[in-house]
C-alpha cells in the first residue's frame, strides 16, 4: 500500500463510516445508538424503582464496580467482534490468570526463583496469557477453522487446567483465601485493587452528600478498576477512529480478503486482537486477586457470554466489520446496574437478569442488523 493511501486511513475517523445527512438521520444510524436509549431507560426505571437508593454513595460505588468489570472485558470483545473473530475463552482465561497471580503470591515463583512480588506475579501471568493468546491466534489463522471453535476448546482446557492445578498444590481446594493485603504495602497492588476518584466523594462529602448515618464519610472512593475500564475504552476508541490500525479492524472484519489484497496484515490484527482479549483477562483477575485477596477456580465462569452480550447490546455485528467502543460503555451500564439491581429492589428474584440478558441480546441482534443494513443500503 503506498504511503498516501495509508494516510488516507489514518485520517478516516469512525464517522467517515457513516452516510452524510441531518443530524438525526446520522444519530440514527450510529452503531451505539440503541445503547444509548437503553441505557437512559433503565437509569430511569431502576432509580425510580429503588427509590433512588441505587444512586447513593454506595449504590454508585457498587454498581460501577460491576460495570468496570464488564466494561473491561467487553473492550476486549468488542474490537475482537469488530475483526470477524470471537473469544469464549476470556472466561476461563480470568480463573486460569487469577489462579496464577494467587499462587505466586502465596507459594513463591516457580522454578525456585524466590518470593514473588504482587509486579513479578502478575508479569509472568501476563507472559503466559498472552501467550496463550498468541497460540490461540495462531490456530485460527494457520488453520481455518473457526474461532468460536478454537476458542471453546480454549475454554474448556483452560478451566480444567486452573482447577487440576488448584487441587495439586493447594491440598485439593479449589480456593485461595486469606492472601496479605497487598495494596496496603504495595502501589502496584493498589492499583489494580485499590480505590480511585478518592477526590469525588472527599468533595461530595465537604458538600454534604457522602455521609452515614453518624455524620461520616460514608465512602471514600471508587473500586481501581473504573479507572481502567474507563482508560481502556478511551485508548480502545482513539485507536479504532485515529489511527491506522484502527481501519486495519474494521478492514479484517467488513472483508479479509479485499483488506488481505489492500496490504492489510490481517493474520497479525486477528492474532494481536486475541492477545489483546487476553490481556483483557488477565487485568480483569488481578483487580479481583488485589482487591479480594482470595483466588477461585470458578472465577470468570460466563463471563466470556456477558462480555460478547454488552458487546452486541452495544452495537458491534456478530457478523464483524460494524461496532462501536462507545456503545461497549452504554452496554456495560445497562447490564450492571440491571445485574446489581436486586440489593436494592428486594422484590426482584435475581434470576430474572438472565431472562433481561436473552431479550435484550435478541432485540439488540436485530436492531444492529437493521441500523448496519440502513448504513449500507441493504447490502
Amino acid at each position: 500500500m503506498s504511503d498516501a493511501a495509508n494516510a488516507d486511513l489514518v485520517e478516516r475517523s469512525e464517522a467517515d463510516r457513516l452516510q452524510k445527512g441531518g443530524i438525526i438521520a446520522q444519530l440514527v444510524k450510529r452503531p451505539e445508538i440503541g445503547a444509548f436509549v437503553g441505557m437512559i431507560v433503565i437509569i430511569v426505571l431502576l432509580g425510580w424503582a429503588s427509590e433512588w437508593r441505587v444512586y447513593n454513595a454506595l449504590g454508585l460505588k457498587n454498581n460501577l464496580s460491576i460495570i468496570g468489570q464488564l466494561g473491561i472485558i467487553a473492550v476486549g470483545a468488542c474490537l475482537l467482534m469488530i475483526a470477524g473473530e470471537f473469544d469464549l475463552s476470556i472466561g476461563s482465561m480470568i480463573g486460569f490468570a487469577g489462579m496464577s497471580i494467587a499462587m505466586m503470591l502465596k507459594w513463591g515463583l516457580p522454578f525456585g526463583m524466590g518470593e514473588a512480588t504482587p509486579v513479578s506475579a502478575f508479569f509472568l501471568t501476563l507472559m503466559m496469557t498472552l501467550t496463550l493468546g498468541w497460540i490461540i491466534g495462531n490456530i485460527v489463522v494457520r488453520s481455518g477453522l473457526s474461532s468460536f471453535i478454537v476458542t471453546l476448546g480454549f475454554l474448556f482446557f483452560l478451566r480444567g487446567a486452573t482447577e487440576v492445578s488448584f487441587r495439586i498444590f493447594n491440598e485439593g481446594s479449589t480456593q485461595i483465601s486469606g492472601l496479605q493485603d497487598f495494596k496496603e504495602t504495595s502501589w502496584f497492588a493498589s492499583i489494580f485493587g485499590g480505590e480511585t476518584f478518592t477526590w469525588a466523594y472527599d468533595l461530595a462529602f465537604q458538600l454534604g452528600f457522602n455521609l452515614n448515618r453518624k455524620g461520616e464519610q460514608w465512602v471514600t472512593g471508587l473500586d481501581a478498576r473504573v479507572a481502567w475500564w474507563l482508560l481502556l475504552t478511551f485508548l480502545a476508541y482513539i485507536v479504532l477512529s485515529r489511527t491506522q490500525l484502527g481501519n486495519w479492524i474494521f478492514a479484517t472484519g467488513d472483508n479479509s480478503e479485499s483488506a488481505r489484497a489492500n496490504g492489510v496484515p490481517v493474520n497479525k490484527v486477528r492474532i494481536g486482537l486475541f492477545m489483546f482479549t487476553a490481556f483483557c483477562a488477565t487485568l480483569f483477575a488481578a483487580c479481583q486477586v488485589f482487591d479480594t485477596n482470595t483466588a477461585d477456580a470458578a472465577k470468570g465462569n460466563l463471563k466470556e457470554l456477558e462480555a460478547i452480550a454488552v458487546a452486541v447490546v452495544g452495537g458491534t455485528l456478530m457478523t464483524g466489520g460494524f461496532g462501536s467502543v462507545i456503545g461497549i460503555m452504554f452496554g456495560a451500564v445497562i447490564f450492571g446496574l440491571v445485574q446489581n439491581a436486586v440489593f436494592f429492589i428486594p422484590s426482584i428474584d435475581g434470576s430474572y437478569f438472565r431472562v433481561f440478558v436473552g431479550t435484550v441480546l435478541l432485540v439488540a441482534a436485530f436492531a444492529n442488523e437493521n441500523i448496519r443494513k440502513r448504513i449500507t443500503g441493504g447490502i
